[in-house]
This record gives C-alpha cells, sequence and structure tokens, in this order.
C-alpha cells in the first residue's frame, strides 16, 4: 500500500495528473503486502514520472536502431564519444552530456553496445527527459558507458523480490546453461514495461515468456536448465535525483517542474516559462 505522510494519500493520488501506465503502477503498490511510504506527493509524483520516463526511453532506444553487440565490436558516434580500447565510450571533451545521450537515440545505426550498457543509456536518457538539459549537464559529467559502468549521481537501489517489480525497473533474466561460446547469452537485462512486456537490447520487446524462449534457443547442446526471471530489480534512487532537481531550481530561481508523461513539461523562471 501506498502511504504518504501528513494527509490523504488517496486524495492526493486522485488529483495527480497520471498516465495510465503510472496509474497501473500506483494500482501496483495500492494492492501490495509492502507499505510504500513517501513524505509529500511531490516524491510520489516524481518517481511516478521517473518511472515512466524509464519506460519511454527504452522504447525509444528499441526505435532508435541502435544494434546489440559485444565490446570487441562495439561502435559509437565519433562526434560525440571516444571509443576506448575496452569497447566503451568515453565523452568527448567540450560535448553537453545532454547532446551525446540524445545523439544515441537520433542516430542510433551509428551505435552498437550490449544489454547492460543499454540500460545505463536508458536511465541516462529518462534523468534527461525529466530533469531537464540544465541539471542533467551539471550533475552528469564526464561520462563513460561500458557496461554498468555510470555517474556517481546515477545512485542505484537494488533489492531481491521480482514479486515487488513496478514499470521502470530492470530485471534480470539468467541464463545459467548458455553456450560458452557465445558469453553475451548468458543472461538479458530488461526495464519492465507494462503488464508482462519487457524490453532487452538485442531481443526487443517481448513478454517474460518469450525473452525465456529466446535465451532458451542460446544454450549449450543437451542443456537442461532453463533461463529464468533472477529475483534481482534495480532502479535509480528517485528520491536522490529529485534533491539534485529541486537543489538546481533553487539556484536558478526555478519553481518546480511540473511533471506530465515522464517529461519535465515546464519550469518557471520570474515570469519566463521555459518549456523542455
Amino acid at each position: 500500500m501506498i502511504v504518504i505522510s501528513g494527509g490523504n494519500g488517496a486524495q492526493w493520488i486522485e488529483q495527480m495528473p497520471l498516465s495510465q501506465l503510472e496509474r497501473e503502477i500506483v494500482r501496483g503498490k495500492q494492492l501490495s503486502r509492502v507499505v510504500y511510504r513517501y513524505d509529500s506527493p511531490e516524491d510520489l509524483r516524481f518517481e511516478l514520472a521517473m518511472r515512466q520516463s524509464i519506460v519511454n526511453a527504452a522504447k525509444a532506444l528499441q526505435e532508435s536502431q541502435a544494434a546489440f553487440a559485444i565490446f570487441e565490436k562495439s561502435r559509437c558516434n565519433e562526434q560525440y564519444w571516444s571509443r576506448t580500447r575496452e569497447g566503451g565510450f568515453r565523452l568527448r571533451s567540450g560535448v553537453r552530456p545532454s547532446d551525446a545521450i540524445r545523439d544515441i537515440f537520433q542516430n542510433g545505426e551509428l551505435y552498437g553496445f550490449e544489454c547492460a550498457t543499454a540500460i545505463v543509456i536508458v536511465w541516462y536518457k529518462a534523468i534527461l527527459d525529466v530533469i531537464g538539459d540544465e541539471a542533467f549537464n551539471r550533475y552528469f559529467t564526464n561520462l563513460y558507458l561500458r557496461d554498468w559502468n555510470h555517474d556517481s549521481d546515477l545512485w542505484l537501489i537494488s533489492t531481491h523480490d521480482k514479486d515487488e517489480a513496478f514499470p521502470g525497473d530492470v530485471l534480470y533474466f539468467k541464463n545459467p546453461d548458455h553456450d560458452l561460446d557465445t558469453p553475451e547469452w548468458q543472461g538479458e537485462n530488461v526495464v519492465k514495461l507494462e503488464g508482462n512486456l519487457f524490453f532487452g537490447h538485442g531481443i526487443g520487446i517481448e513478454t517474460g515468456e518469450e525473452i525465456i524462449a529466446a535465451l532458451n534457443r542460446q544454450r549449450e547442446p543437451g542443456a537442461m536448465t532453463s533461463a529464468y526471471l533472477s529475483d534481482l530489480v534495480v532502479y535509480p534512487n528517485f528520491e536522490y535525483l529529485r534533491r539534485l532537481t529541486m537543489r538546481l531550481h533553487a539556484e536558478l530561481g526555478l519553481t518546480a517542474p511540473r511533471l506530465i508523461g515522464g517529461q519535465c513539461i515546464e519550469a518557471v523562471i520570474g515570469s519566463r516559462t521555459a518549456v523542455r
């Protein structure tokens, strides 16, 4: 269930302008055996916007034409990124982090990377869309994309209860009997979407059963152990990201951003309105 300090949580939620996916998340948390506590309606609103934005970013990456590639064959747009000998992408000097992240989605055909890197890219794009360019470029600098490498301001939380996973969470399908000649198929990092759908870079948007079937086709000959969805659940520290956003808005004299459908729609600077 959802508990919001200092008031009637159900009434506050009813007044929030939520997307269909955000309402699915709220319903799931309200029906849960776990108590989800929030200090204010704004805390919950920010998390919902972030979860919606992660789902949006995962779908956008699927549509971007960015390819799956192992580290040895990774590729990137050298205008924004410098490819390292290890197969990672380092942000070039003088390039705005927001521009470099957006380029992956706008010029995906120039990119190839594996599934863990894809998850980090999805997180960065989701955060960018919610907190805006100014905050993102202030806090997410010197980006390096390879495997699970991430900026210190991308503070991740992990739990081990897949039954308490919601859209926007990252999960892992493990393939214990994968073919040893193709270690890239030892598992698939995925973003949970609506219902029973998941996004996994290289597999696409599929149901859980379809992802298991795809991994099972990559097992050693004669293998008997099926791939399965592990208990691991990973997501950004939403409250920490909200505080970062509020801190910068206070420094710049902006009012709190208005969040709709996983994006920062506008923020007021004095008498002016800035649309993201």
